[in-house]
């Protein structure tokens, strides 16, 4: 199974969300926060495997990125 997640920097913490679980962690390098991001979600599959069953199915097409215009308040 591939997992599809974003990861960003927050106050020198990476930053993992995987797209489709919505699972989050982090680490303090990018490869900690990957690594700690495969334990995190096979531990939530374990919990959900009808969930693994449909992430087997789904077919990842691409990504790309979405900029939106600030809030206004």
């Amino acid at each position: 199974m591939n997992l599809h997640a974003v990861i960003w920097e927050e106050e020198g913490i990476y930053v993992i969300k995987e797209v489709f679980t919505g699972v989050t962690t982090q680490g303090e390098t990018i490869e900690e926060a990957i690594e700690n991001l495969r334990g995190a979600v096979e531990l939530y599959l374990e919990e959900f495997p009808e969930l693994k069953e449909e992430l087997d199915r789904i077919t990842f097409v691409g990504d790309f990125n979405v900029q939106i215009a600030k809030a206004l308040g």
